[in-house]
């Protein structure tokens, strides 16, 4: 099957901080936590090394590991980073006839600080990335059989709707996994493309951004769903997801979501586990239990492995622990590997 990529491309910078070098504060009631480095002074680092990512690259290394055949619409600099990611490509064998070089900018590069439980914080510049333009959308890279759009970078994300168009054009299936900041600016572009997206993939904070989106008359759904007995129910299966004041369960924003059009969902929530909808089904999986080295990279393998076995025709559970194993092995490194 042939699959293409299209969204971000970076170098990822992962500096690994020993927990005694660096402070992490955590607020209880906002649910978030911070890392604090000490201003003006230098802080030891066990480790720091340099990576191939971003959502494009990583999903196209994730799905040419399992066997698809995979390219990948890029933009990147005209300089030393845009190179190692072509390495990069060629290593694993994906075609970069469709990754296109723009001098205006640099390529996309990342810095991750990784300590405690290793949730990196990221500081971000995204570079050429932002560059993507309808010119750059050649309808010869669509004809395959599956088209996974990862997060676009700020300006890109205009192209959302002609890429979906495009791909369904060539009859090709669409995957998609927007980012937050895609939704918030322009959530309108992609609520009108949900009845062309045929594999939605989110985390839980992107599908409380998607559910700001919906309409507010999705009918309640209270029933408790079901799990075996030896397995404790997850927090998001008793809170559902919120946004803007509102409280959705967890079948029912499912259900609003299928009933728009898409086709397979699913939705991901850390060590939590995982719930999708697929085939007139709901599932959940819980995590795969590992040793966290890193946490880049594993929504994009959990992402294309659930798009990939699912428009091969795989039956849900099955796409669904798939996923949960793939992403579970790249927690197990410190970058996307």
């Amino acid at each position: 099957m042939k699959v293409l990529t299209v969204g971000g491309a970076m170098i990822d910078t992962i500096a690994i901080i020993e927990n005694s070098a660096i402070e992490r504060m955590s607020l209880l009631n906002a649910g978030t936590s911070f890392l604090l480095l000490e201003d003006g002074r230098k802080t030891e680092a066990i480790d720091i090394s340099m990576h191939c990512g971003g959502g494009a690259v990583n999903t196209a290394i994730s799905f040419a590991r399992l066997g698809f055949d995979c390219a990948a619409l890029i933009k990147i600099g005209d300089d030393r980073r845009g190179e190692q990611i072509m390495a990069s490509l060629a290593e694993e064998g994906i075609s970069a006839q469709w990754a296109i070089r723009d001098e205006r900018a640099p390529t996309g590069s990342s810095v991750l600080v990784s300590s405690h439980d290793r949730n990196a914080g990221v500081f971000t510049f995204r570079g050429a990335n932002t560059l993507l333009e309808p010119e750059d959308i050649d309808e010869r890279a669509f004809a395959v059989d599956l088209v996974y759009i990862a997060n676009l970078s700020n300006e890109a994300a205009r192209c959302f709707p002609l890429l979906v168009e495009t791909a369904r054009a060539a009859q090709a299936r669409v995957a998609v996994n927007p980012g937050t900041r895609q939704l918030h600016a322009h959530g309108r572009a992609f609520r009108d493309a949900l009845p062309e997206i045929g594999i939605l993939s989110l985390n839980r904070h992107e599908a409380e951004d998607v559910l700001a989106l919906l309409d507010h008359d999705i009918p309640d759904d209270h029933e408790p769903l079901p799990f075996p007995h030896d397995l404790h129910p997850p927090a998001l299966a008793q809170r559902g997801f919120k946004a803007h004041g509102r409280t959705v369960a967890v079948r029912a924003f499912f259900r609003a979501l299928v009933g728009e059009g898409v086709d397979s969902v699913v939705v991901t929530d850390g060590m939590d586990g995982a719930f999708a909808a697929s085939q007139g089904r709901m599932i959940y999986c819980p995590a795969v239990e590992t040793e966290v080295q890193g946490t880049a990279g594993a929504g994009d393998a959990f992402g294309s492995t659930f798009a990939g076995y699912t428009a091969l025709g795989a039956e849900p559970d099955f796409a669904l622990r798939a996923a949960a194993h793939n992403a579970a092995s790249v927690l197990g490194f410190i970058d996307t590997s």
